[in-house]
């Protein structure tokens, strides 16, 4: 069973992918508010994939949490999802230059998230 975390700072957000992805038959999720947290836990419990929402308050934001993570060799083949209202070419390519491996915009269809979730842990080298 792949594990999944999920990071948003708004409760909403993580509900909904919890919910989404539970109806898709994932069970082992995790969550975090924010990008210190989502870096613990991550670097802890080694998730599949993480989706990371880019703007969140604190120290660490998405683009920083995703930029950490990346930095290490464990992380290399592991899938790091941005999800973000901020779809902008400057945006889209600060999370490319973190190391982000898809930059998904919010809002979003739960069945395509989900569809895009099963498709690249389908082909995800972990």
């Amino acid at each position: 069973m792949k594990k999944i975390l999920i990071v948003d700072d708004q409760e909403e957000i993580r509900e909904l992918l919890q919910l989404t992805l539970q109806w898709g038959g994932f069970k082992e999720l995790l969550t975090a508010s924010g990008g210190q947290e989502a870096v613990d836990i991550a670097l802890r419990e080694k998730p599949d994939l993480i989706l990371m929402d880019v703007m969140m308050p604190g120290e660490i934001n998405g683009i920083q949490a995703t930029s950490i993570l990346k930095r290490h060799p464990e992380w290399q083949d592991r899938v790091i999802v941005m999800l973000s209202a901020r779809v902008q070419e400057a945006d889209i390519e600060r999370g490319i230059q973190a190391g982000t491996d898809y930059y998904w915009e919010k809002p979003f269809s739960p069945l395509e998230l989900l569809g895009k979730v099963e498709r690249i842990l389908q082909t995800a080298a972990v």
